[in-house]
């Protein structure tokens, strides 16, 4: 089961559940099963986020992070890991692999309009404010 690792923990830590150990090469990603399915309130979603010890150490993340659990998925979760290191990592079975977050979400109600109000900013993204 997923836990809480300590009182004020954000994230719940989720473990791979393998027959045989897993091994990523550099870059390889793969789906890793957890054995994990839930069924939440329909106001909640469940964000797959990485582990910072996981990534530090062994240059394993989450490849879609923060990945989204919608409300209404009933499959098992499974985890999408990246090797992002330069060595081969092996990955066992009950090994903590990622961190399960629930989050409120508000529904939006889209308006199709041609025009937009003007703002300070305007179209400027990507780095348009500047680094300092």
């Amino acid at each position: 089961m997923p836990a809480y690792q300590t009182p004020g923990a954000s994230g719940m830590d989720v473990c791979a559940l393998l027959d045989t150990p897993l091994t990523l090469a550099p870059m390889q990603r793969a789906l890793v099963p957890t054995g994990i399915y839930l069924e939440m309130d329909q106001s909640l979603e469940c964000q797959v986020r990485p582990r910072s010890g996981l990534a530090l150490k062994k240059g394993l993340t989450v490849l879609n992070t923060p990945g989204t659990i919608d409300a209404d998925y009933r499959g098992e979760v499974g985890i999408i890991l990246v090797n992002l290191s330069a060595q081969d990592v092996t990955i066992t079975d009950g090994e903590r692999i990622a961190q399960l977050v629930f989050c409120k979400v508000e529904k939006a109600n889209l308006i199709q309009v041609q025009d937009l109000d003007a703002s300070e900013r305007g179209q400027g993204g990507f780095g348009s404010t500047g680094l300092k």
